[in-house]
């Protein structure tokens, strides 16, 4: 059984032109009913079913046991703490109950710095089911979710356009949208929408993400290294095309989820917005993976300076938002992974946010008359932008293979 498994091809979500005729033409029945006001639960569960099967079967095989073992341990967590939550509301059995919802991420996290390896647990997108399933948890605590079962929770899970990439969805938004069947004007609105997202994403993945990934950033990375391990111009090059290979490679997957969910006839939500207009690093954060930002500030910075705000741990509130910044920065930074180069990422993007604030209040006390400008605005994009480059310089690990990969000890 397993060898056939194995034997099985591989069809990785999004990757090629020819995954997307299969899977238009498995939802076209499904927009039909959804056109038509109807919603076949039975056929979309179905076609999720066989589309996560490719996706996790051949090579990938022991993901996908990985993933069915993961999605029965998250439902019978939930289910016993949604129960639970009926009759009592322990602080001590909430934050275990989190921290169990949490610990498959933290082991598949821990495994590679520990005993230098991958956990067996992992599979991809672990990630971004254990954001849905801990903010089921924490919304059930805050008395937000009223009604759930083991089938809606797995459906939502297990939803198929952005299980492996996100966006990072919450389970009451996506209840909602998916109780209810879109009128038919709406639905039309959705798939214009779906249309233009599906075109958006080609044009970022498969047209300009191939000039940034598979022509330029190897170039860039093999003249980098042949000054290895001393920096180098190449070395600001690498960081350029490398930010541009994350951006348009990750925006056009989230592109690609967003408008299969419309034509599913759910509003996913976006998880760009022209992030590299920003003026500043905070707003960067609120149009950057802004699924991922808002779950951390959501579930980490506004829960820590609560909780800092009721036991009073802090008397001045600019110190509590600068820990909570560092804070909130530094776990996303170790949810990356367990190396240096992650966790000086998230580091830098704390201090980052600590630096602005400060400085928005010295200039709200300094110069109250500093008036913004177009070249005002300029700058402060510009400064933007380069520190982010810079972020994703580190992030990217290229520094650790220049400086202590094999080939920059020659």
């Amino acid at each position: 059984m397993v060898n056939w498994f194995a034997s099985l091809p591989n069809f990785s979500a999004y990757g090629t032109p020819t995954y997307f005729i299969y899977l238009l033409i498995a939802l076209l029945p499904m927009g039909i009913g959804l056109y038509f006001g109807k919603r076949f639960e039975w056929y979309e569960a179905l076609i999720s079913f066989i589309f996560i099967f490719f996706m996790f079967d051949g090579h990938d095989y022991k993901q996908a046991l990985s993933l069915i073992a993961y999605i029965i341990y998250q439902t019978c967590l939930v289910m016993w703490y949604f129960h639970y939550r009926q009759k009592k509301n322990n602080s001590m059995v909430f934050y275990v109950t989190v921290f169990l919802s949490l610990l498959p991420i933290i082991i598949v996290k821990f495994t590679p710095a520990m005993v230098g390896h991958n956990s067996l647990l992992g599979f991809l997108g672990i990630s971004y089911l254990t954001f849905r399933a801990a903010g089921t948890i924490i919304e059930t605590r805050d008395g937000a979710i009223k009604d759930i079962n083991w089938w809606k929770f797995i459906r939502f899970m297990a939803f198929m356009p952005t299980i492996t990439s996100g966006p990072i969805d919450r389970y009451r938004r996506f209840s909602k949208d998916y109780q209810k069947v879109p009128s038919r004007e709406k639905y039309l609105s959705l798939l214009e929408k779906a249309v233009l997202y599906l075109f958006i994403g080609f044009v970022y993945k498969f047209v300009v993400d191939y000039f940034f990934a598979q022509r330029w950033l190897p170039y860039v990375e093999q003249q980098a290294m042949a000054h290895a391990p001393h920096l180098s111009w190449w070395v600001a090059g690498v960081a350029y095309v490398y930010t541009g290979d994350l951006y348009f490679d990750f925006a056009g997957y989230s592109l690609f989820a967003v408008a299969i969910s419309y034509i599913m006839g759910v509003e996913t939500p976006m998880n760009f917005n022209k992030p590299f207009l920003s003026k500043n690093i905070k707003e960067f954060w609120n149009r950057w993976h802004m699924t991922l930002s808002f779950w951390f500030r959501d579930y980490i910075f506004m829960r820590f300076v609560f909780l800092a705000t009721k036991k009073r741990w802090f008397k001045n509130r600019n110190v509590l938002s600068s820990i909570a910044y560092m804070l909130n920065m530094v776990v996303m930074g170790f949810w990356h992974g367990v190396t240096w180069y992650y966790i000086l990422y998230g580091f830098l993007h704390g201090f980052a946010l600590v630096t602005n604030d400060w400085w928005l209040r010295y200039k709200r006390k300094h110069f109250k008359n500093l008036k913004s400008t177009k070249l005002t605005k300029f700058i402060a994009g510009f400064i933007t932008f380069n520190f982010v480059v810079f972020g994703f310089l580190i992030f990217c690990g290229f520094l650790n293979t220049l400086w202590f990969s094999p080939a920059a000890m020659k």
